[in-house]
């Protein structure tokens, strides 16, 4: 199934495709590799049989990594620290997971959004943000950090995004339903913490999703924590 549609417009030697893969494998490769498309695809990473793909952003190598797991666990290295290899390459371990954990979300930034927090949500609808400044670059490999507390109240961690006081946050149900929200809202707390009710869930109900809204100056704000199904 597709995974993630990237806009590009020039592909310049000194940008990069950066892909993450569920069992914590990261792998770099230069966007130039990937110009001369064929009908049937380019292989961009050559996964394990147990494994997938999770996240895949642009990048220009200079940019710090965040790889975020479903037990709650946090890592953050430089893409430095990341060689870049060819296309059909399998790509380096980001993040060590165990056999019942996933990696689930892969976040790319530089120092200019060294201001932001890390929100993270989990499927029984609870969540928070945490200062991105809470979790301090390590090397790649390791277990990481604390981002949220994986509780059998909260359950797994769904998704973790970047979010300044003013974005809009928009978490979507297994069931269809979509809630938005202000990120100014949700309440900043510490890394091991488990967070605060964001949507109200049931047996059959879960969060399955949560996504960052850039506010347009001219949008109407009126409707903001609105439900729709």
């Amino acid at each position: 199934r597709i995974n993630a549609i990237l806009p590009v417009r020039d592909f310049s030697e000194k940008k990069f495709i950066l892909m993450a893969t569920a069992r914590g494998t990261v792998k770099k490769t230069r966007l130039v590799n990937f110009s001369r498309p064929r009908s049937t695809g380019l292989i961009a990473v050559n996964l394990k049989a147990d494994d997938r793909l999770i996240g895949v952003a642009i990048t220009d190598g200079k940019q710090d990594v965040m790889l975020v797991s479903d037990a709650g666990k946090a890592i953050r290295f430089a893409e430095k620290n990341v060689r870049p290899m060819g296309r059909t390459a399998a790509g380096v371990r980001g993040m060590k997971v165990s056999k019942k954990q996933h990696v689930i979300s892969l976040i790319t930034f530089d120092d200019s959004i060294k201001n932001r927090c890390i929100l993270a949500a989990t499927e029984n609808g609870y969540g928070k943000k945490t200062a991105l400044g809470e979790f301090t670059s390590r090397n790649r490999g390791g277990m990481g950090v604390i981002a949220i507390q994986a509780s059998k109240r909260n359950g797994k961690i769904v998704g973790g995004i970047i979010v300044s006081e003013t974005d809009d946050v928009m978490l979507i149900a297994n069931e269809g339903t979509l809630i938005r929200t202000t990120a100014g809202q949700i309440s900043k707390v510490g890394r091991n913490t488990q967070g605060v009710r964001l949507i109200k869930t049931t047996k059959e109900k879960k969060l399955v999703e949560l996504a960052r809204i850039e506010v347009l100056e001219q949008e109407d704000n009126s409707d903001k924590n609105e439900t729709v199904h």
